[in-house]
Formats: structure tokens, sequence, C-alpha cells
């Protein structure tokens, strides 16, 4: 007999035979194939390949086994590999890429063999060049130089020249000459060979003058049956905020010209009609050339032979002026223009205006051309499609991730020292603003920005509505996933369970759920959460009093990760599959990995706490790199530039050599440390560390990290108050805390940054029983009545906050220890609504002056509101049933609140 989580959850906690059958002890399960889902729910009408994960449960595949994927039991053209194995070696993650095009419903993954496609993508490899083939397609990549691409040809005619990272830099931000730099490659490395998906990874820098800077890894993917390569483009911004203001950034084609002018053809997409335009129009003549001329020219045909052209229009054809260069600038959110000229030297013509462009651009002509398309365009503003020369014999087809008709980047501080040159007034700012500054330490130089593009050769202009399709799907990606329920069985990313709605209390939890998800995803389009640097994160506390969101105020700005909004969603992503959740977490996780992240210089590998800009706070730590907001999105995906950045992190403790992070905390009494040692938190710190390693170790097998990981477990389950003690001397060279004998230090941040799920995950995977002990022992008491506490540990009892979102520490506890009355303490906890976001049935939003709110919102509490809520239903769910929930007017209820340093 099988038995669910909610079924041993009954049977232990509400009077039933207690039945506790840990993951260890069960045979291994039987293979099941997994269902695949389009998040959107239908298949689209066009993708330019997919990529996708699955999770297995624990020994249901060995290692080396053969995956395929099966549309109704038809094979598909697919390529398999496998991400991350459970410490028996078994395949806990594989990863799964499907041709372009193929959007089948009923998709699945079963054993079997992969099935090639007709036209496999091939590489092949020399001294100077990567040659990527997909059919009569193929792509010369570039091994060193300035260009990525040098060419791409269409059954051995050039349809695209070289292709280049382009940029400017000035010395002021709004006055001066730009200097241009460009791309250079240093390294080439294939990551994958195809059939079906073919992966290179391009590195380098930018250069202006004899200067090196500005790192980038640009990575190109060809999928079979695609005309184009999804271009994924990093760049770290090691700037000097006080002397490099960037104004230009992007990706440039040139595109070879051939025929008549009036043959070459230019398209851009708007969120209106397409522009649809000849370089030299036949269209709207005071004479008519003939329909048969106008309908080729507007459906990208080649025009009849000119002798049936009507002759008072072809004997002037030289009359008709010619447009060589074009820009579609969308400088904000909300507004974009088009302009056009016929060249240098010559007068703009406004053409057409709109609200928000999808960001896609083409020139070319019967004989070929190239597309560009930008992903976030309008939302990571302000962006730019560019056309230049496409009277010449080449043109130049430019998207601008930065506008170079734009004022430049500026990423100063904000403010000055205002007096904040020691601890102490640094510590008075922060009780004021709740912003950590310290001189210096509001430096820019480090963070880095990811962009999604795609660029197409094509051997003839395609029809417009072709066209849009292609740039409503690289608007917004289609996406495949695994169905929660596979997922959810896996047993994977610690305690979570699927919607259960089958009670008045659960369905007011899971009602509340979606409608805070509602919420953020509508206040990024209320709020214009949008911008180059701020699209993906949300603001972390509402001001009542002005109607608006702190945006100015300190801490209470930029969340910044704060609380584990990026787990949250991701978990909610886990067991709905919903596409908004899906991408409002995609979106975050794009951002806060790599804006609120250092990944050069001193603080390289550590976050930003939560600030008016991203990197504002002095306030480094690793609970904001945490690997642990990266992991779900990766394994879901594949996507190897966060896989990268979660590698980046295996060794990110050794930053905390060089920054330390109580060093302002007022009265506090420096330990003194054993050489070789530094001060360590066991959740905002060591968590964040452990699931990095705990990442690597299972994506490549690699037993030094599992080592590390067990090296924490069994000394912090060693202290004599174990993770009670909240923080010890860390052994850089051994991963082992060193007892110093200390009292219990607790804090209301030590679980909320991902401790929760990394320990519910470790204790499943290790048999560390001392471990497991201390944090059973810290989830039972951290919310225990004062009362209770006093006489278990005695003085003092130091103030607690969270009590909501801690709620799930007891109902871990309870769960665990198959205690019915610690149960019954988890769901009182959380549906109190002390200290939290709290639960009611009815939609809290209101209009205020017409503005949406959510009265009392934070997204830390929030997001540890949501956390906790998957946690209890899936953890105690009969418990829940039995508390009331609390109304959020009722006398004396605690209202959410901001209270200690963080």
């Amino acid at each position: 007999m099988h038995l669910s989580r909610r079924d041993t959850i009954r049977a232990g906690l509400l009077g039933g035979v207690a039945v506790w059958l840990p993951a260890a002890a069960t045979a291994a399960p039987a293979f099941a194939a997994a269902p695949v889902r389009w998040i959107d729910g239908a298949a689209p009408a066009m993708h330019a390949g997919q990529t996708f994960g699955v999770a297995w449960p624990r020994g249901a595949l060995k290692r080396g086994s053969r995956l395929a994927v099966r549309s109704a039991g038809v094979a598909v053209p697919a390529q398999s590999w496998t991400t991350a194995t459970w410490p028996d070696g078994s395949i806990k993650w594989s990863a799964h890429a499907i041709p372009a095009d193929v959007a089948l419903a009923e998709l699945s993954v079963t054993r079997g063999r992969d099935t090639a496609p007709q036209q496999p993508v091939r590489v092949t490899e020399s001294a100077g060049a990567v040659v990527v083939e997909v059919g009569d397609l193929r792509w010369d990549i570039a091994r060193s130089g300035e260009a990525l691409i040098r060419s791409a040809s269409q059954g051995g005619r050039p349809v695209l020249g070289p292709v280049a990272l382009v940029g400017a830099v000035r010395s002021d931000p709004l006055h001066g000459d730009p200097a241009p730099f460009t791309g250079a490659i240093d390294r080439v490395t294939v990551e994958q060979r195809g059939p079906v998906r073919a992966v290179v990874k391009i590195e380098g820098y930018h250069v202006t003058g004899e200067r090196r800077w500005l790192p980038f890894t640009v990575r190109l993917y060809a999928y079979a049956g695609s005309a184009g390569l999804r271009i994924v483009h990093s760049v770290v911004f090691d700037v000097d905020a006080t002397k490099d203001f960037l104004s230009a950034l992007g990706v440039q084609a040139t595109v070879p010209m051939t025929g008549a002018l009036h043959d070459r053809h230019v398209r851009i997409a708007t969120d209106r009609q397409m522009l649809v335009e000849g370089v030299r129009p036949l269209t709207g003549l005071r004479r008519d050339p003939g329909k048969a001329f106008r309908d080729a020219q507007i459906a990208g045909r080649a025009v009849p032979p000119l002798a049936e052209m009507a002759p008072a229009v072809r004997d002037t054809l030289d009359r008709i002026p010619a447009w060589g260069d074009f820009r579609l600038e969308q400088p904000n959110a909300h507004g974009y223009a088009i302009t056009k000229r016929t060249g240098p030297g010559q007068g703009w013509v406004d053409s057409a205006e709109g609200a928000r462009a999808p960001g896609l651009a083409y020139v070319g002509g019967p004989a070929g051309g190239a597309a560009i398309g930008v992903r976030y365009f309008w939302q990571r503003h302000p962006t730019a499609l560019h056309i230049d020369g496409a009277t010449g014999d080449d043109a130049r087809l430019t998207a601008w991730l930065w506008s170079p008709e734009a004022p430049a980047m500026d990423l100063r501080p904000y403010h000055g020292t205002m007096g904040m040159a020691g601890y102490d007034a640094q510590n008075e700012g922060l009780s004021v603003t709740y912003e950590d500054y310290e001189p210096g330490w509001d430096d820019a130089s480090g963070i880095a920005r990811t962009s999604e593009l795609m660029l197409w050769a094509l051997p003839a202009t395609p029809p417009t509505e072709t066209l849009a399709a292609m740039a409503a799907m690289q608007a917004q990606p289609s996406q495949l996933m695994t169905a929660p329920a596979h997922l959810h069985a896996a047993q994977v990313f610690g305690d979570w369970n699927l919607p259960d709605r089958s009670t008045a209390n659960r369905k007011a939890i899971e009602d509340q759920l979606v409608d805070l998800i509602d919420f953020y995803a509508g206040e990024v389009d209320r709020r214009s959460w949008y911008g180059f640097w701020n699209h993906g994160d949300v603001m972390h506390t509402y001001d009542a009093d002005r109607h608006q969101w702190r945006y100015d105020i300190g801490g209470f700005a930029w969340a910044n990760s704060e609380l584990s909004p990026d787990l949250w969603l991701w978990t909610q992503v886990l067991r709905t599959g919903d596409a908004q959740a899906f991408r409002l977490a995609e979106a975050m996780t794009r951002h806060t990995g790599e804006v609120d992240v250092y990944h050069t210089g001193r603080f390289r590998g550590l976050g930003t706490r939560h600030g008016v800009q991203h990197w504002s706070d002095s306030s480094k730590q690793p609970r904001v790199s945490n690997a642990s907001y990266r992991r779900i999105f990766y394994y879901l995906t594949a996507d190897e530039r966060v896989g990268d950045l979660l590698r980046d992190l295996v060794t990110s403790d050794q930053a905390l050599t060089r920054v330390e992070i109580g060093r302002k905390v007022p009265g506090a009494k420096r330990p003194v440390l054993p050489p070789g040692t530094i001060e360590m938190t066991f959740g905002t710190t060591w968590c964040p560390l452990a699931a990095a390693w705990l990442t690597e170790w299972e994506r490549t097998g690699d037993t030094r990290w599992r080592d590390r990981i067990l090296a924490g477990l069994d000394t912090i389950g060693r202290l004599p108050h174990g993770w009670m003690t909240g923080s010890a001397p860390f052994d850089m060279a051994t991963g082992r805390f060193i007892d110093q004998n200390r009292k219990i230090g607790l804090s209301h941040l030590n679980a909320v940054f991902g401790a929760v799920e990394v320990s519910s995950e470790l204790i499943r995977l290790l048999d560390v029983p001392r471990y497991r002990a201390a944090w059973l022992e810290y989830c039972r008491w951290y919310n225990a009545p004062q009362a209770e506490y006093l006489a278990r540990f005695g003085a003092p009892f130091g103030p607690r906050n969270l009590r909501e979102g801690h709620a799930r520490l007891t109902a871990y506890a309870a769960f665990e220890e198959k205690d019915a009355a610690l149960a019954m303490r988890a769901a009182q906890e959380f549906l109190s609504g002390d200290a939290g976001l709290g639960t009611w049935p009815a939609d809290p939003r209101r209009t205020v002056a017409g503005v949406v709110e959510w009265p009392g919102v934070s997204t830390n509490a929030s997001a540890q509101w949501g956390l906790a809520a998957i946690q209890t239903l899936a953890l105690v769910p009969d418990a829940l049933d039995r508390v009331p929930i609390v109304a959020p007017d009722a006398p004396g209820r605690k209202r959410a609140k901001d209270n200690g340093r963080d």
C-alpha cells in the first residue's frame, strides 16, 4: 500500500495509527512516465525550440538510463541529458530539448531512445571557427576577433554578414562625445553538439582603445528546424561609476543587400499593425505602378519584370526617395516612436508611434535577409532597433539593449555621506530610513545583466504574418514544464503540496496565494517596475500615506530577494504550473541573480540587501546571492547561464574573509575567532552556501561538496544549543563549525532565507541525526509560547518577529515528530495573522484614488506568508481546518512590521 504525505500526516497527527516511512526505508518507486505541459495551457503557434527539465523519484531511474519524448505515444525528435543525480547515483533531474515548432499536445518523457530529427543540428570545429549547420542554414562562428558570428548562409548563398557586440561610453552622463567599443573574443566552447540542440559559449571583453573591460558571456543556441539562433547575452559592469557612463550597448548584424531598391524590404513589429516598408516604396504614389507591383512589395516578394510596370512609374523610379535608415526607439514602458530618413545628413521623418513594441525588426529582400528580436524589449527600456544603410551594399541591423539616443547609464550613488562616516552615525541612519549605508560600499561595479535575443538568417523576406508570429514568440516565449503532480511525486525542493480547495480554510488560503501573485504581477505594470536595471524586481513596502511604494526610503525600496520572494514564487510554480507565476518568477530570477549580486571585485559572490538602488546598501551577504533562489529555475529549464551563476556561488564563502557582515551591529561583543575561521550565521549564510554546494554535488557527483555539507551539518548538531546557537566560528578549510560553548542566539531572520527548504532537503538526503535533532529543536521552540520557552530554557526570552512565517517551522516539527498538539499550534500560529500578512476569505484589495492597494502589504511579509501557507498546507492540513481564520481588522491582531536590524 502506498501512503501519500497527506495520508501520513492524517494518521500520525490526528488520531489514527502512527505511520512513518522515511524515504531511505522505502523500496525504489515504480517508474512512471512524466507528463509535460505548456504553461499557457495550449501548444503555441510558433516556437524556436524548447528545453525543459524533469524530476525523477530517488531510485526510479538508474544512472545511464535512456529517455525519450513522446506525444500521445508517438516518438518526438529529442535530445536528453542528466542535470542532477540522487546520492545513490540514480537520475534526479533530466533535461530534454525538442526541435522548433514541435508543438504537440500530450507530451511525456519516458524510457526509450531519443529520436533524431530529419535534419539534425551538426557542429564541426576547426582552429579558426565553429560551424553549426541546421539543414541548409550554416552559421560560421568565430573563435577570435570582434565578430561573434562571421557569416550565415542559406544553401550556400550568404544572407548574413558579421555579427558583433557594440556600444559606447562617455565621461559625462549628459555631455561629451561617446567613445565606441566592441566585443573581443577570448574563448569559445562548444557545450552541446546536437542533434536537436547545439550550444556555443563565447567569452570575452569589450575593448575601447587599450582598455579591456565589461566581460561578457554570450551563448548561441541552434535548434533543429529553426532558422534562428537564440542569443543569451550576459555582461558584467566592472565600471567606475564616477567616470564611466555607458551610452550604448547592443548587438549589431551586417546584412548583405542585393537587388533593386524597390525589392528591398524593412519590417518593424509594433503593438498595432506591422510597419511594412519598401526601401523605395511603390505604394501610395501619384502614379500607380500596377497592382501586381504593389502586392509584391507588400508581400516581400520580388516585383514582376520592370517591362510590365506602368511607364509613368518605371521611367521615374530614380525620382522616388529611397529610405536607408530606420529607428524604433522605446525610451520608456509606455511609448515608442518610429522614424526614418533617406540617409546621413538628411532629416528624420516621423513614421509611427505606439505604446509597447514587441521588439523585432527585419531588413532584406527576396534573396535573403535577417531579423533580430529582443525579449523584454519595452520592459527593459531604454531600448531601440536601428536599421542603417539599407540603400547600400550592406545594411546594419542593431538591437540596442541600451539605446544610444537615451541619456547614458548613471550608476553613481544616489546620495553623499551625509555625516555618516562612522558606524554609529550609519546605525542612526539605519534606524530612521532602514538603509545600511557605508561610504564606498554603495558601488555598482561588479553587477551584471543578462538579455535574451533571437537572430534569424532568412532565405527571403517572410510574410508579414510570419514576422508578427516571430515577434510575439520572442516577446513572450512559450515554455514546457513537467506536470506538478509528477514533480510532487519526485519529492524535490522541500515540503509542498498540490493545490487543495476541499475545505473552507484551505480554499481561503489557496485563493489568497493566487490573489497575492495576481496583485504583484499587476503592481509590476501599475507601478511601471520596468527599466534595464529594475525589471524583475519588486518593491519592499507600501506607503499608504502617499499611495505608492516607498521607492525612495532606504531599505523599504527595491526588495532584492528580501525574505525569499523568489522562493515563494517558484514553489507556487512547482505546485500549480501557472504561467503568470512562472514568468514573474523567471523575470525575478534573471534580475536578482544578476543585478543584485556581484560577479567580480571585492564583493564577488555576495548580494546586496534591499535598497533605493539595487547596489546601494552596504550589507553584502550570501542570503541575497542565495543558490536556493536559482535552483528551481535551473532544473525546470536547464538554463546554462543560471547554471553558471550557481557554480560561481560554490566558492562565494571566500568573500566573507574580506567582508564582515556583522561589523556594525551596535553593542555586539566581538568573539575571538580561531585562526582560519570566520563568523558565520547558520540560516542567512551557511544555508545559502549549502544550497550551492548541494547543487554542485548533485550536478557533478563531486563528493567534496557533499563532505563540506556533512561537516557543517555534523558540527551544528554537536553544539550544546545546536541550531539555537544562531552562529559560530566557521573553519574555512574544513567546513566545520567551532564550538565556543555559546549561549542561545535567536534571530527572526535566520530561517527565512531558504533555511527551511534546504534543511528539509538535506535531512532527506543525508543521514545526520545530530543535525536533524538540532533543527527540530529550533523548529519547535522558535515560536513557542513564552511560558513554555522560559520553563525549558530560562531567561531571556527575546523579541520574536515573523511569527506567522515561522509557523512552518512548527509544522515541520509536528510532522516529523508526529505531534498532534504541535500541529494545532502551528495552525494557530499561521492563521492568527500575528506579525505577518494574515489570511482572510474576502479579497483584500481595494482602490484608493484609482490606485489598487493591498492594505499593509510588504513583500517580505507576503513571501513569508506564501511559503508558510504552502508548507503548512503540505504538513498540517487537517489542523488548519480546525482553526478559525482571524479577520485582518480583529482587535489585538498584530500587524506586519520590520523590527530589528537585518
